[in-house]
Parts: structure tokens; sequence; C-alpha cells
């Protein structure tokens, strides 16, 4: 079984990164489990209070205090792709240095989420990343890019000293109960483990295995032709906590750091967006502050919207939003796919019920250039727009939720969609 260990965990994220690939591009998605991602699942929990977000935050916690960094290498498709991408370049790995930096890294971009911005996280955040380059965001595939030609030269050195979900997994990791270890008994010092190891590791001189930038693809395992290479609970406790003093000054520097950047992230949180007024946002978003402060950009709400009206980030807004001149030119009644998808709380997931009662914009009827044809009446899913004989349509505010049905159906320009400063249910 051992010699198959990697096999089978190769095919399984495999699978994981085919049915990414497949979510977010708006093809196959009946099961959620892109909400696993653990940035996603870390801002729900600080803003929505999310019960099943905290419990599935606490399961990948728990996954990886026992297991380790399981996650990197059958959760995030990110990881995923850089494996498979070594699989091609076919790369002797190196051994690799454990650069404490990506501490002030993490800390600079979850402190600034913890602040209430996502304006750090969402540029270099593995899921996100990993979506932004399948739905063709310029910047995405820019980052893709350049990581893939890091893998080239360094194989995984963006999961073990860059990415910030990497680093905080890597210290519940660093004291995990299972771990891959060379029993020295066994061990002839051969290299291969070393040299087949990704996340360079392995110290095959010395036998020894750095789990907290281990990325348990379990390579190791199977090209260990004596057995030395075990992975489970070593019988002899390695780890001592014995903070040096570089850890020290490190561990204050990143908390020095992620003070700054919750501060930095309220601040953030407070200002930005608030002048932008005209733009209108999915039922649940609530307002400009709040989506432009939690949307990561992943664009999975893009890819699944069936009418193809959700537009990426661009020089307007820095987050998803609405724009009725794409696609089938207004929000259907009956489709509350956005929520449904939404991996971070930045649409909230609310009900059909609820999503058809909130205004997320308003029409108005433009009387000049109205034709009494009465085609905006009928088309009109809540009842809002009515009219007399030979007078200009009317629109109700009190029940109008602007889901654009009515501008797509005037063949004369007629009506207008305004955006509203906050959503709410009628």
């Amino acid at each position: 079984m051992k010699k198959y260990s990697y096999t089978i965990r190769l095919i399984i994220a495999g699978i994981v990164g085919v049915l990414t690939i497949l979510a977010i591009s708006g093809i196959f998605y009946p099961v959620k489990f892109l909400d696993l991602q653990f940035s996603a699942l870390l801002q729900r929990v600080i803003f929505d209070y999310s019960i099943i977000a905290l419990g599935l935050l606490l399961g990948v916690v728990l996954l990886t205090f026992l297991f380790g960094r399981f996650y990197c290498s059958i959760i995030c498709p990110f990881g995923i792709l850089q494996e498979f991408a070594a699989l091609l370049f076919r790369r002797k790995s190196l051994p690799q240095k454990n650069f404490k930096f990506k501490y002030i890294i993490a800390a600079l971009t979850f402190g600034g989420l913890v602040g209430g911005s996502a304006l750090l996280i969402r540029y270099i955040d593995p899921y996100t990343v990993f979506g932004s380059a399948i739905s063709i965001s310029i910047f995405g595939i820019i980052f893709t890019l350049a990581v893939l030609a890091l893998v080239f030269f360094k194989n995984r050195f963006f999961c073990t000293n860059i990415c910030p979900v990497g680093a905080v997994l890597g210290l519940i990791s660093k004291f995990s109960l299972c771990k891959i270890y060379i029993d020295k008994n066994k061990c002839v010092s051969c290299g291969l483990c070393a040299n087949s190891c990704p996340s360079g590791c392995i110290d095959h001189k010395e036998k020894t295995v750095d789990n907290e930038t281990c990325v348990k693809c379990l390579k190791c395992i199977s090209v260990c032709r004596g057995g030395a290479v075990e992975f489970g609970i070593k019988p002899k406790k390695e780890v001592k906590f014995n903070i040096k003093r570089r850890e020290f000054i490190w561990a204050a520097a990143a908390l020095a750091v992620l003070g700054g950047a919750v501060k930095a992230g309220i601040e953030i949180g407070d200002k930005f967006a608030k002048k932008i007024r005209d733009i209108i946002l999915p039922p649940g978003a609530e307002n400009t502050q709040r989506m432009t402060n939690k949307c990561l950009n992943c664009n999975l709400c893009i890819e699944n919207c069936p009418n193809k009206i959700l537009v990426k980030s661009n020089e307007n807004f820095s987050a998803v939003h609405i724009d009725y001149s794409k696609g089938e030119g207004f929000c259907k009644y009956d489709c509350n796919e956005c929520s449904k998808v939404c991996p971070s709380g930045a649409i909230k997931k609310i009900s059909i019920e609820e999503k058809q009662k909130t205004r997320i914009a308003m029409a108005m009827v433009k009387q000049e250039k109205c034709n009494s044809c009465d085609v905006c009446t009928f088309e009109c899913p809540t009842g809002a727009i009515s009219k007399k004989d030979g007078e200009p349509a009317v629109v109700d505010g009190s029940k109008c939720i602007g889901c654009g049905k009515c501008k797509h159906a005037c063949k004369f320009d007629a009506i207008e969609i305004f955006a509203v400063n906050e959503q709410v249910v009628i």
C-alpha cells in the first residue's frame, strides 16, 4: 500500500483539480467543495459569524493538526496545479530553505482580512488567483504564469515560502500528530526521497523531514526502496517547543505587522468604496463598501451566472458587479445561483424568496420616450410597472427590485436602471 500511496493521492488531487476547473468554468458544480477554501471560510467566520463555516474551518485545522498539510495537496486547486506542472517540467527537486518572511506576508494579508478588508489577500490567496486565471482575468493569468515559472526552477516554492495559507497551515503541521519521518535504522542515505520531494523539505544526510513545509504529497514514501520513509506517529517524540532567538524575533515582527494590518484593514473597510454610487451589485451583496472589502474576485459567481450579467472587477469597481449591457441583460427572477456558489460570503446566501424581494436597483421610465406599448408591464415579475390607456408607464418604487427585465424588454430605450446605495428587502 505504501508503494501506491503517492499514486492514490495524485488521482484524488487530479479529480479535485478537474472538478474545480469545471466549477469555476460554470460547467459542473453540484457539490460545493470550494466552500472548503481556507481564506473564504475564515472570512465567513469573521464577518458573518457562520456556524457552518466555523465547523468547516475547524475541520480543515483539525485535518492539518492530525495529518499535516494534506489541504495543500488535495484541496487547494493552486497547489494541485503546481504539482501537475512540476510533473510536466520533470525538474529535479532541490533542498529549500524555510524562509521566515512568509510569516510577514501571512500577517499582512490575514491581518487586513481580520480588520475588514480583502484588498490584500485577493492578490495572493491561492484559490482566488486560480479562479481568476481560469476565468481569464489578466492579473490571475500573469500571477499564475509567474508561479509556474517559479515551479520550473524551485518546484513548490510558492506553497512553502510565499503562500499565506501555507504559512498558517505549516505552523499547525509542524506540531501535527502524524508526520513524515525517516527510520534511521532502515535509511541508507541514497537520496531518492530528497530528490523527489517537491517541497525540498528532506535532508537525507541528517535523515530529517521539515514537516512544516512538507505538503504531504507522499512521493517520498513511494520512491523509498527500503521502506525507511514512514507516515504516522513517530515512536519517539521529535518536536520540542524550544523557541530560538531568531524565531522569537520573526514571531514578534509578524505580530507587529499583524496588528498594523488589522488597523489598516479597519481603515480601508471604513473608507473604501464609499464614494461609489452607480454600481449595481448581485442580490445579497448589500452595498458597495461591503462588496469591495469582502469579494475575493475568484469569479466563481461570474462563470455560474446563467444570464452572464456579472462582470469582473475593472477600473470602475474593484469587485464583481452587475452590468445589464452584458449577457441576457437582466437578473433572472427565479435565480440565486451567485448567492449559492459564493464561498467568501461577499454575496450572502439568500433563498429564492428573499432574493425576489431584494431591491438591487431601481427602474425609471423616461416619459418622453415611452411608446405606451405595455410590454414592460407584462415583463415585470413583481408587478411594479403599470399604465393607463394612452399614457406612459409608471414604476411603483415600493415594488421594484431593479432586476432590469423591463429595460431589456423595452424596444424604445425608455427605461433606465439606477443603482441603490443599500440593498433592502421590500
